[in-house]
């Protein structure tokens, strides 16, 4: 069995979650918030594609399972590493 397309649907599936959270007003990284307009059409756009690699490769119910275990690992993980990484004291967001 190949590892091409579960690391491809994974890598899509993280790229998702990162373009969500860029697209998100809450996104404290200051490198992504220029994508703050976009960051959701890409998102959805790569969620889909992620989603049709993972059915692609394990079927509909193992696929959609798959798809969504490593999207929703993603979308908790980005949050928290934007407030480890951001220096102390900084909790003004651009608007």
């Amino acid at each position: 069995m190949s590892m091409l397309l579960p690391a491809s649907a994974s890598i899509a599936s993280v790229l998702s979650a990162l373009a969500l959270y860029a697209g998100s007003v809450h996104c404290r990284w200051t490198a992504l918030q220029r994508w703050r307009g976009v960051g959701s059409w890409v998102g959805g756009v790569l969620a889909l594609a992620s989603l049709a690699l993972w059915v692609a490769d394990l079927g509909a119910g193992a696929g959609l399972c798959a798809m969504l275990g490593t999207w929703m690992l993603a979308l908790m993980a980005f949050p928290y590493l934007a407030a480890w990484t951001s220096p102390v004291g900084d909790t003004q967001v651009e608007r």
